[in-house]
């Protein structure tokens, strides 16, 4: 066997060395990964260790505290992932997957996703710190010795430049992008964009809709105004991966849903592609599906006079 073949088959693993908020009854709010990396899968040991002292760099180590305004524990641990391949273990696993995808070390839909919001917590997102959300307004008290508290968020995933700042890349609004968002360095996410995890550009791109999770866009694509773009939900936590290429373009509250795209494709204003969406192909003369359009290039869908269902042309 080549040395090439057996390169393939390594396992790819990863591992970080981080800060977690831990609270009272042992929940994790979150985990700081500052250089997680990927490591050789082989003969790993997967899971968390907490660490002691002398395991820690300066700045870390003096991070290690109990924060009792907060009731939460900051502790420092080890993740380590045998295998990128297959799911998500714990809250520690997620938030190193996280760290991988906004560092952009791994693209999206490159590792498995699933049941990652099932393994997270709701958490009160605050500029002092995560909190749990049953006992908040005593914390909150607690915390108006440290000046004014403001919460950003109660959900599971929290905003991505808290964590990472990534190189070459606009964000209007912080809450806007979660953390496991890829954003190629060229990318402007404009005030009204939204980029989910485990989604984001691979090339310079301008978001100004909805980037849902396990969603990618190729370089030089502009997503409208209140366009979404968006792959079927295939359970409660997790929707089926969709693509779009290069230089594509979504009008103002646009949309694909479902729907793998191309190179050079454009969707009009107000249009909203599913794959049983009927639309009128204008070269043959027929009505067809949206479905059909499915990883095609070169194409556009825009709504003409004399025509109630969108109207599909190509191009070049």
């Amino acid at each position: 066997m080549t040395g090439r073949k057996l390169e393939a088959m390594k396992t790819q693993g990863a591992q970080g060395v981080g800060i977690a908020n831990i609270s009272m009854d042992g929940t994790v709010l979150d985990t700081w990964f500052p250089t997680p990396e990927l490591v050789d899968g082989d003969d790993l040991v997967p899971g968390t260790e907490r660490l002691g002292a002398h395991d820690l760099p300066d700045r870390l180590l003096q991070l290690i505290r109990l924060d009792e305004d907060r009731m939460v524990e900051q502790v420092a641990v080890r993740t380590t992932i045998a295998d990128l391949q297959a799911a998500p273990v714990d809250a520690h696993d997620v938030y190193l997957r996280l760290h991988l995808l906004s560092h952009r070390i791994v693209t999206p839909l490159s590792l498995n996703m699933d049941d990652t919001l099932r393994r997270l917590s709701t958490v009160v997102w605050t500029n002092k710190g995560p909190c749990t959300p049953h006992n908040f307004e005593y914390v909150r008290t607690a915390l108006r010795s440290r000046g004014l508290i403001h919460v950003y968020g109660i959900e599971r995933l929290p905003r991505m430049v808290d964590y990472v700042v990534p190189t070459g890349i606009s964000i209007a609004e912080a809450e806007r992008v979660r953390l496991g968002a890829y954003l190629a360095p060229g990318t402007s996410v404009l005030r009204e964009g939204f980029v989910s995890f485990n989604a984001g550009t691979l090339g310079p791109a301008r978001i100004e809709g909805r980037l849902a999770s396990s969603t990618v866009v190729g370089s030089g694509t502009d997503v409208g105004l209140s366009a979404t773009v968006m792959g079927e939900r295939a359970s409660e936590y997790r929707r089926h991966p969709v693509t779009v290429g290069e230089n594509c373009d979504f009008g103002v509250s646009s949309g694909a849903i479902g729907l793998t795209i191309g190179d050079n494709c454009s969707i009009g204003a107000n249009i909203v592609l599913l794959p049983d969406t009927q639309i009128y192909d204008a070269d043959t003369g027929r009505h067809i599906m949206a479905g059909a359009l499915s990883g095609r290039s070169n194409w556009s869908v825009r709504t003409e006079i004399g025509h109630p269902e969108p109207v599909l042309r190509r191009r070049g």
